[in-house]
């Protein structure tokens, strides 16, 4: 990269989305990369420009967000036209963006999320507070317990269970009888349904956890990775009620392990709002929102996830990820 090359986006490709543009949101800058064609000169014979802007994260007497404002200087320095800053941005000349972000980082550590409640079965309400009995510093006098993630609570009187578990990855096929209640779960695991919810009581407990001001829940129930029809339908009552965001462990996360599963679930409800909110936010600084160009955002494995399924639990370490993946690429 020549800090003192200026050439511009040639006149054949304007309006042709040849402009990628990657940007790191992180907690104190940010950082934003450009890479449109050029024409070759004698004086460079490259066929690419590769423009870098660096801003604070957080300057509101100048700009709203942090990567709209990188996004805005980049194209002007490809166009060499003026892009202003109190207009939506064309999104003609952009053909990808690709961000790894610390909202939802920074969102889990400072608790600032979005208020949730907990769906689960009846008796395991202490479920998250109790974990998994893990001690890692068994000796420590003073041990500091994280606060969960929820508000509220509601216990489901629910109840299925596995017939004839076995730990062999192939057992043997089951007859089921009328009036036993077993079905075929996901897994290929046979499910005695105990019981089944009421379902006006989880409708009545729902609305007043919605009545309360809470508009996110998180449901997980023991055994939903392969049994998640009781999940399924408590879903679709929250979402009849008007819960702007539901998440079922069972579709999240169909882990055979209950507390992990409905840390995640918790965590993506608490999360997921807040990211969504500023997805949405930074489309509508762009003519065209992203109908016409690609999206990507970093995820906590280092992979790139389209912006319609970029959730909480999975950014994470969105901002971590970017940076080690960016380190491994240029360093080895």
């Amino acid at each position: 990269m020549d800090s003192a090359d200026s050439r511009l986006l040639p006149s054949s490709c304007n309006g042709k989305h040849r402009v990628r543009i990657s940007v790191d949101r992180g907690g104190t800058f940010t950082d934003c990369i450009g890479v449109f064609p050029v024409e070759p000169t004698a004086a460079d014979p490259s066929e690419e420009r590769i423009v870098v802007v660096k801003l604070l994260s957080e300057d509101p007497a100048h700009y709203p967000d942090a990567p709209r404002e990188g996004i805005r200087r980049i194209l002007e320095l490809a166009t060499g036209r003026p892009h202003p800053r109190d207009a939506p941005l064309d999104t003609s000349n952009i053909e990808s963006i690709r961000m790894g972000t610390t909202v939802a980082t920074n969102a889990l550590l400072e608790r600032k999320g979005e208020p949730c409640a907990l769906v689960v079965t009846q008796g395991f309400h202490d479920l998250l507070k109790i974990g998994n009995q893990a001690r890692p510093r068994i000796f420590d006098l003073a041990i500091a317990k994280p606060e969960v993630l929820y508000q509220r609570v509601v216990q489901v009187d629910e109840r299925v269970t596995l017939v004839g578990y076995a730990m062999d990855p192939r057992p043997a096929p089951r007859e089921s009888h009328d009036g036993d209640n077993i079905v075929v779960g996901r897994s290929g695991e046979h499910v005695r349904v105990l019981k089944t919810p009421d379902w006006a009581a989880v409708r009545q407990q729902l609305q007043q956890v919605f009545e309360s001001g809470i508009r996110s829940v998180a449901i997980c129930l023991m055994h939903a990775y392969t049994f998640a029809e009781h999940e399924e339908k408590i879903g679709q009552i929250a979402n009849e009620i008007g819960f702007t965001h539901v998440t079922l462990s069972s579709r999240l996360s169909p882990m055979i392990k209950i507390v992990p599963r409905a840390h995640s679930a918790t965590a993506d409800a608490y999360l997921t709002p807040g990211i969504r909110r500023y997805v949405d936010g930074f489309a509508k600084e762009f003519d065209a929102g992203f109908s016409d160009i690609r999206v990507d955002f970093m995820q906590s494995d280092g992979g790139l996830a389209p912006v319609e399924h970029f959730s909480g639990l999975r950014a994470i370490l969105s901002g971590p990820a970017a940076g080690v993946v960016g380190y491994s690429v240029t360093s080895f």
